[in-house]
């Protein structure tokens, strides 16, 4: 059973070397130029603006996690009305349609849950 896999292991350990002596090859035989304006912090071309450890309101991250609810929630309902139609020819067209409403009479609840509570009130 494990030489069947005998051959990946040797194809990681391969890589790995490989990538590792690219590497350190690039660190000896590369260029050494230490300059004040390459450890600098970029920022778009122009000087930063204040310091980078500055806190985000809590509310990016509200935003933030409704984007990933809402985008989870898509992910969700895409395979469902793919294969809506298949559901439909085997009779089972109804209970899906049931199911597909109950998850999104959930998430409309947590909408108007999220809306009421302010969670996307831009002030």
């Amino acid at each position: 059973m494990l030489t069947d896999f005998l051959p990946l292991f040797i194809m990681v350990v391969l890589a790995a070397g490989l990538a590792l002596t690219l590497l350190k090859l690039a660190e000896w035989l590369g260029p050494y130029r230490p300059r004040a304006v390459k450890s600098s912090p970029y920022e778009s071309g122009m000087d930063p603006v204040g310091t980078a450890r500055e806190r985000y309101s809590v509310k990016f991250y509200l935003v933030a996690m409704i984007f990933i609810v809402f985008d989870v929630e898509i992910v969700f309902m895409y395979p469902w009305a793919v294969s809506f139609k298949t559901f439909l020819e085997g009779g089972g067209g109804l209970a899906s349609l049931a199911i597909i409403g109950v998850f999104i009479l959930i998430l409309f609840v947590g909408l108007i849950y999220d809306i009421k509570k302010g969670g996307l009130d831009w002030d």
